[in-house]
């Protein structure tokens, strides 16, 4: 099941919010390299673009149907189709590294926040934003559903286990990374919810993708059946509050 930039989009002022609140921590340097990692449409980059006039950007991301949706290149902005791990493995560094909701995919945080680091020039800044899963009760539901039976079963014991550390371990990575000016906090976005379908829909375009591309399309119509009753549950009167977490990070490297 691939990435459904329709379905994404339904909630496109609940996820820009957290954008502009990480682009405010970005000192604005003459001339930038920066790159932004899991751009998805590239709506954003190329927000960015304009928001740092004289910077230069590069959206990377692994799914053609979110390019294909994107605003297409400029002078200044350029698109490739890309994992984060195949990028880390290329030689140029950058005076900017970005990333907004998009690293909670990558595995292995204890190792891919030295790498990403490590691709900045002296002075380069690393500005990330990530859902933190493990506090999220949606994303807790969901991991339970998955642990039951008959999922468990057909997800052949697959569960998705989140690779989001907790704001004391990047802050750890970040200073015995050489990174100043550190920036972390936890931030509550709150989402308004009328009925449990919109809690649904909230989080059928991004974590639930992984689940339902495992299962036949008779299996996943089941597990989302059910995924919606257990929603329903642990919200039991509308309309509730999500209160929805996500982690900022933000450090510069010494010039």
């Amino acid at each position: 099941m691939p990435w459904n930039p329709e379905v994404y989009n339904q909630f496109k002022s609940i996820r820009f919010q957290p954008f502009f609140d990480l682009i405010d921590l970005i000192e604005h340097k003459r001339e930038m390299k920066a790159v932004d990692l899991g751009c998805g449409t590239g709506e954003q980059t190329a927000i960015l673009a304009r928001r740092f006039e004289d910077a230069r950007f590069l959206g990377i991301d692994s799914s053609a149907s979110m390019l294909a949706a994107g605003p297409g290149t400029t002078e200044r902005l350029n698109f490739r189709q890309s994992s984060t791990e195949e990028w880390l493995q290329e030689a140029p560094t950058w005076d900017l590294v970005f990333s907004n909701a998009a690293l909670q995919w990558s595995e292995d945080h204890k190792n891919l926040f030295p790498q990403l680091i490590g691709k900045l020039n002296p002075g380069g800044q690393l500005a990330v934003q990530m859902p933190y899963q493990p506090g999220n009760v949606l994303n807790q539901l969901l991991a339970e559903l998955a642990g039951e039976g008959p999922y468990q079963s057909q997800l052949k014991n697959w569960n998705r286990p989140s690779s989001v550390l907790t704001l004391d371990e990047y802050a750890q990575i970040l200073f015995e990374n050489g990174l100043k000016d550190m920036q972390l906090f936890q931030k509550i976005y709150p989402i308004i919810a009328e009925d449990s379908d919109t809690l649904f829909r909230f989080i059928s375009g991004s974590a639930l993708i992984p689940y339902l591309e495992r299962l036949s399309e008779e299996q996943g119509e089941v597990f989302q059946a059910a995924f919606k009753k257990k929603i329903a549950l642990a919200f039991p009167r509308f309309p509730a509050i999500y209160a929805f977490k996500r982690l900022l990070i933000y450090g510069r490297r010494a010039d």
